[in-house]
């Protein structure tokens, strides 16, 4: 099943992180976003810092139905996502199912550019 057709699940704190594989595999599903070792990235480009807004309003409803909340940093033309999972210090599906969820999102709306 394709990771925007995925829901997010509670991990316990004990849960180990993905491993450098394992992230690698699932980022074949989103390759617009740069790993690290204990998050994922993206920024988007827009023409103003009004639509840039729009699309991090929009975002908050899928982290809330998710409930899986990204790390926004909005400036003027630029969202930048940064996803972790803070309960297990480090990545887990969910993050990449909320990334996966965000590209879908930028693709309904047409906002195809990313920095």
């Amino acid at each position: 099943m394709e990771l925007a057709e995925q829901k997010c699940i509670t991990f316990s704190k004990d849960t180990p992180p993905l491993n450098r594989d394992q992230a690698q595999e699932l980022a074949k599903q989103i390759p617009n976003w740069d790993i690290s070792e204990d998050h994922i990235e993206r920024t988007f480009k827009f023409p103003n810092f009004v639509e840039a807004m729009k699309f991090a309003n929009r975002i908050t409803n899928i982290a809330e139905d998710q409930n899986h909340h990204p790390d926004l940093h909005i400036s003027w033309g630029k969202v930048r996502i940064e996803l972790t999972t803070h309960a297990i210090k480090g990545l887990s599906p969910n993050d990449f199912i909320v990334a996966a969820k965000i590209d879908r999102l930028a693709e309904q709306l047409g906002v195809a550019q990313s920095i």
